[in-house]
């Protein structure tokens, strides 16, 4: 589900889910489990098997279990985002391909970001459900004011566009893109761990503020929003309508 290789200390996580590695309740909560098993890594790469990198939710599972299924599966989301993002070493997402909701949500929880191909953006909108308190201030991190434009007209950006608003730092030929990714994780070992690890939460820590604030209030009314009967039919016609497409 994630493959993990190692180079020279640095640890290269592959998701490997499905034709699109799709966002489900086995793959999030693999996320963590995965970052924990290598935390003696000097830094991480993440990156996507296949021509994706994610493209997002599995929104048939989401659509097919329910109200139950999605209890279990907005908390897993936001816990993989957060532990990613949290991650006290370089973190370096190596996009392959499309990234897409909750795909772009886990790139944007990297320290930098490369980009060979594909699409980048949030479509939650799009699909009829609302934003996470978690994911939401991730990206607000990686992105401030251009989120607004993000959330409210969902679309997918280029890699130039993404690069044009902080989304992406650079953008990096397919098969180059690993190379480049170990390289720009290699350059950022060379500040001391402890010191790496206290910058990153100190940059962080507003974000973090944030979600502790907002998620009593917010997250409860995010889960009946996802729960909703009428969501399970907007999110069945949003499946057909890109099966027409």
């Amino acid at each position: 589900m994630i493959e993990t290789a190692d180079y020279d200390g640095i640890a290269l996580l592959t998701l490997h889910h499905g034709p699109v590695n799709a966002l489900d309740l086995e793959l999030l909560t693999a996320v963590p489990e995965t970052l924990a098993a290598v935390a003696d890594a000097r830094a991480v790469v993440l990156t996507g098997s296949g021509r994706s990198f994610s493209a997002g939710v599995d929104l048939k599972r989401i659509a097919d279990g329910g109200p139950r299924y999605v209890e279990e599966f907005l908390p897993a989301l936001s816990l993989a985002a957060l532990t990613l993002f949290e991650h006290p070493k370089p973190v370096v997402a190596a996009v392959n391909g499309h990234a897409l909701a909750g795909g772009c949500v886990l790139a944007a929880a990297c320290d930098i970001r490369l980009m060979s191909s594909g699409t980048i953006g949030l479509t939650e909108l799009a699909a009829g459900v609302p934003f996470p308190t978690v994911p939401l201030e991730i990206m607000r991190h990686a992105v401030g004011p251009a989120l607004d434009a993000m959330v409210l007209e969902p679309g997918r950006l280029a890699p130039d566009q993404a690069t044009s608003i902080g989304l992406v730092h650079e953008i990096v030929e397919a098969d180059q893109l690993l190379t480049a990714a170990l390289r720009r994780a290699e350059g950022l070992c060379a500040a001391p761990p402890d010191v790496y690890a206290l910058a990153k939460r100190q940059l962080r820590r507003p974000a973090r503020e944030r979600m502790d604030a907002d998620r009593p209030a917010d997250d409860p009314r995010v889960l009946e929003l996802w729960s909703a009967e009428r969501t399970g039919q907007t999110l069945r016609d949003y499946l057909a309508s890109l099966r027409r497409t």
